[in-house]
């Protein structure tokens, strides 16, 4: 087991680094301040495409995708592995503009990795074509209100064959990425055959945006936040109507689909989650030489080198976790991996979760107001504990996994 970077990472690491110091850390304040006025919270702000345009031109840009495992077939992207992409995730996620500016960003690469891994020749050139080249953006809709969709086998939203086509009928939620005007098509998830096996009455089907309709009910809040121009919705799907060719893989594969992409995608939020933390401690750390209180500096303070020497301990051991589940990943695949992608899911945002709480006591009263990042920091490594899953289905794996072992 080996997590020395490759050449490749430690040259895109430096160029990166770079990249955030130049353009990301400086755009921060300018896109907070473009979303403040603009009459519409669901436009990009027009600093967004400056960072994009300039990470294009340094050679940032699609770094996520792997080569495919059978193939080689990198899709014109850099092809990193998962343990070459883990430190450049990291960095990604120490800035919420940073991943998008780089076209590696959620749901979008998930959705990427769906159509280059289970989508038609037609289903690549439509639409990964375009998400590889940031000129649209996408949804993912698997979770549903009406049901406890942490069991994905209870997913009532109908995908019905009739004659040439199929008619999806349901209601949706948490479909992250409707609200951006870019969004031009969704992967949703839905029952087709209720008769088969338990694993086998799921589909995945590809629907364009502007189908007929689709109906956004509302965009949620996460913890107050509208995650505009993102977001994430509520929709209505009635009796929406698309080619029976928007089938990926065909009838009954989704459970199949749906470990494919979800592997790669939680290990990706606790990349990004470990380069949250460690802004969260650098942020911390500064203001706590900054203040004084009682006669002494706060960062001189017992209780502040304890909290320090905690979070350092912990994020480490969060980083050596995601890395060796990236290895696993590359070495035996994302199915034989599976153990390893749970224990970071459930480990990863409940450490990133307790360190920014730290970091956020630490500010004083200005940690849970906007004029720092630490409330938003908060909010979205909080909500990771339910996203892709909560965290007492990872836990009920990665134990009956290792019980197996002992058979």
């Amino acid at each position: 087991m080996d997590f020395e970077y490759s050449d490749r990472t430690k040259a895109l690491l430096e160029k990166l680094n770079k990249f955030m110091d130049e353009v990301i850390y400086p755009a921060e304040t300018v896109y907070e301040e473009q979303m403040e006025k603009a009459k519409d919270r669901w436009q990009l702000p027009p600093v967004m495409e400056e960072c994009k345009a300039e990470a294009k031109k340094r050679g940032l840009w699609n770094m996520f995708l792997p080569a495919d495992r059978d193939s080689g077939d990198t899709h014109g992207t850099m092809g990193l592995s998962n343990l070459e992409y883990a430190p450049i995730c990291e960095v990604l996620g120490r800035s919420s503009i940073a991943s998008e500016a780089t076209n590696c960003s959620a749901p979008d690469t998930g959705n990427m990795e769906v159509f280059a891994r289970y989508g038609s020749k037609e289903h690549k050139e439509k639409w990964l074509k375009p998400l590889l080249n940031g000129e649209i953006r996408s949804c993912f809709a698997m979770t549903e209100p009406a049901v406890a969709s942490s069991d994905a086998r209870n997913v009532e939203c109908r995908i019905e064959s009739d004659g040439d086509s199929y008619v999806i009928n349901g209601r949706k939620w948490w479909s992250s990425g409707m609200g951006d005007p870019r969004c031009k098509v969704i992967i949703l998830m839905g029952k087709s055959d209720p008769s088969a096996p338990a694993y086998r009455q799921q589909s995945m089907i590809v629907v364009p945006r502007d189908a007929a309709g689709i109906k956004v009910v509302k965009m949620l809040h996460v913890f107050g936040y509208d995650d505009a121009p993102h977001g994430h919705a509520e929709v209505i799907y009635d009796n929406v109507r698309v080619p029976k060719s928007s089938i990926l893989l065909g009838e009954g594969r989704g459970f199949e689909i749906a470990q494919g992409r979800l592997g790669p995608g939680r290990i990706h939020h606790c990349m990004r989650a470990i380069g949250v933390a460690e802004r969260a401690l650098e942020m911390a750390i500064k203001r706590a030489k900054s203040r004084v209180a009682f006669g002494q500096r706060i960062s001189e303070m017992g209780v502040t080198k304890a909290h320090v020497a905690d979070m350092r301990m912990e994020i480490d051991m969060a980083r050596l976790l995601v890395l060796k589940a990236a290895w696993a990943m590359d070495k035996f695949g994302n199915k034989e991996a599976r153990q390893q992608i749970a224990m970071i899911k459930v480990a990863v945002p409940n450490i990133t979760s307790k360190v920014v709480d730290r970091c956020l006591q630490l500010h004083g009263a200005g940690g849970v107001s906007q004029v720092f990042k630490l409330a938003s920091m908060y909010a979205h490594q909080r909500t990771l504990r339910l996203a892709d899953g909560p965290d007492e289905v990872h836990r009920d794996q990665v134990g009956r996994l290792e019980i197996a072992k002992y058979n």
